[in-house]
């Protein structure tokens, strides 16, 4: 976190360590070729997605090997940590490699896709302002970053903030991210559980870039 970046001070000290700080680069140089959420979650992302109408050139932020879309947009750029799974997405168009808390700039310009996706990776974000901002750059006017997310992790990366909190806080969590960055207008959220209680839930918390 930026110690001279004052939209931080809302955070209480310490909201953004790990109990592993070290960088993320050993920590995912393996692929990891496995579903993290169940299959009625991966549902779920995808009809939301659908919802929303996301399509057009889109950014998968924080991606893999799977994006969770019923149907691929036209052009989907997957943007994730691993080049082996990147690679392996079939719905992707393209794909870079990107340690976003290492350096939280995107290698696109400005106002190049219309929709963003971040699927059950935001609570390993350490400057999230900064990624929200990036992803507010090379959004057009109107477009839409969807964030999505469940109950699992991996507890050695996730921010402090997070994993001491639960699932009604993390969708202010997410909503505080767009409203101290942007420009956005005002999110919306939405959830989709399992009716037993016995599966992964999903959260959603979007916004739409502001014209301005």
């Amino acid at each position: 976190m930026p110690p001279d970046d004052p939209r931080y001070e809302r955070y209480p000290p310490g909201f953004f360590a790990r109990m592993d700080g070290a960088a993320d680069g050993a920590f995912y140089r393996h692929p990891r070729l496995v579903a993290h959420i169940d299959d009625r979650a991966i549902g779920a992302v995808g009809r939301l997605y659908r919802r929303l109408g996301l399509s057009g050139r889109v950014l998968d932020l924080m991606s893999s090997w799977i994006s969770h879309f019923d149907e691929p947009p036209e052009a989907l750029v997957v943007a994730g940590r691993n080049g082996a799974e990147l690679a392996a997405n079939p719905q992707a168009r393209g794909g870079v490699v990107v340690d976003l808390n290492d350096h939280p700039g995107l290698p696109f310009a400005d106002a190049s896709f219309d929709a963003a996706t971040c699927c059950v990776s935001v609570d390993y974000l350490t400057s999230p302002l900064e990624v929200f901002d990036e992803v507010a750059r090379v959004l057009r006017p109107g477009g839409l970053f969807c964030v999505t997310f469940s109950n699992r992790c991996f507890p050695t990366k996730v921010i402090q903030g997070w994993a001491q909190t639960d699932d009604r806080t993390h969708v202010a969590i997410v909503a505080s991210y767009f409203a101290g960055s942007g420009p956005w207008d005002q999110p919306d959220h939405g959830y989709d559980g399992p009716p037993d209680r016995r599966g992964d839930p999903l959260h959603g918390v979007w916004a739409r870039r502001a014209s301005m």
